[in-house]
């Protein structure tokens, strides 16, 4: 499989298939650190960063921004000190798209 880091979202429909569990395991595998957590009914992928400091940390939330804004995808972002949590996931599909792991391997190129 290609690195998912080089690839680019595609644009995402309503009706666009989410990815099943079994390509979402081979998938998971090539971003390690990440996990497939279930908030509020939808399969999400999350990752938590750690920073010596603030400023660190931030200086990464704003790089993932840049990111989403340049992809068109956009993840739930919390900042606190020494740490970021990033979670992706699709709304239009309410769960997992192959976008969503493209930008996990993304954002783990930003650190």
């Amino acid at each position: 499989m290609d690195n998912l880091s080089n690839k680019k979202c595609e644009a995402c429909r309503v009706d666009a298939p989410k990815v099943d569990s079994d390509q979402a395991l081979r998938l998971l595998s090539q971003i390690p650190g990440w996990n497939i957590v279930t908030e509020e009914g939808m399969s999400r992928l999350k990752r938590v960063y750690a920073f010596p400091n603030f400023e660190k940390a931030l200086a990464f939330a704003i790089k993932i921004g840049a990111l989403a804004e340049a992809e068109n995808h956009h993840p739930a972002i919390l900042t606190e000190w020494g740490k970021v949590t990033v979670a992706w996931w699709t709304h239009k599909i309410k769960g997992l798209h192959m976008n969503d792991f493209i930008m996990a391997a993304k954002t783990d190129r930003l650190q």
